[in-house]
């Protein structure tokens, strides 16, 4: 296995919807651990393709309950709102409470080729509207309010014109 370089905010890769998998193989099966192993490496607790530079339809998450990967994700439903503290391995070390759908269901394959169909909540449900933001080329910035995406621009023009970049996360801080 190897690890991938996690793409950070600005590489076009991220304003990019994904292209669909069409066929489920051992290049896939590959793919999906070597995203594993750099979500756990990040740390993070989940991790779309876009955001190590491929343009697949898939991502891998892991929420206490090991590993999982679903391709060709969609949300079907949603409901209630949760605010919530939201950061991204893509925007290393800036988290914003973002409002999201409290309740998902979610439907995809996984990688035998069996349909996947899951109601999700809160947490979990979090998880999959961020991956499938990345998958459909939106960055959590664009969940922001008005004023508090004016705020984070700034933020991250000043890092970029200082020259000081992005502070990765905190291990006991994994991101989405």
């Amino acid at each position: 296995m190897s690890t991938y370089a996690i793409r950070i905010f600005g590489d076009p890769i991220l304003r990019q919807r994904a292209t669909e998998v069409a066929n489920i193989d051992g290049r896939l099966v590959s793919l999906a651990d070597d995203m594993i192993e750099t979500m756990y490496e990040a740390p993070g607790v989940g991790l779309a393709a876009t955001q190590i530079g491929i343009d697949k339809r898939l991502f891998v998450y892991d929420v206490g309950d090991g590993p999982q990967v679903i391709v060709n994700p969609e949300i079907t439903e949603s409901r209630g709102e949760w605010d919530f503290e939201e950061g991204c391995l893509s925007v290393p070390g800036l988290h914003w409470n973002i409002v999201r759908p409290k309740e998902v269901h979610l439907r995809g394959v996984d990688l035998d080729g069996n349909e996947v169909s899951m109601d999700a909540d809160e947490y979990l449900a979090r998880v999959f509207q961020h991956e499938l933001d990345h998958l459909n080329g939106v960055l959590l910035l664009e969940r922001l309010d008005a004023d508090t995406h004016r705020q984070a621009m700034k933020t991250l023009r000043s890092r970029v014109l200082s020259g000081a970049g992005f502070s990765t996360p905190r291990p006991e801080e994994p991101a989405l």
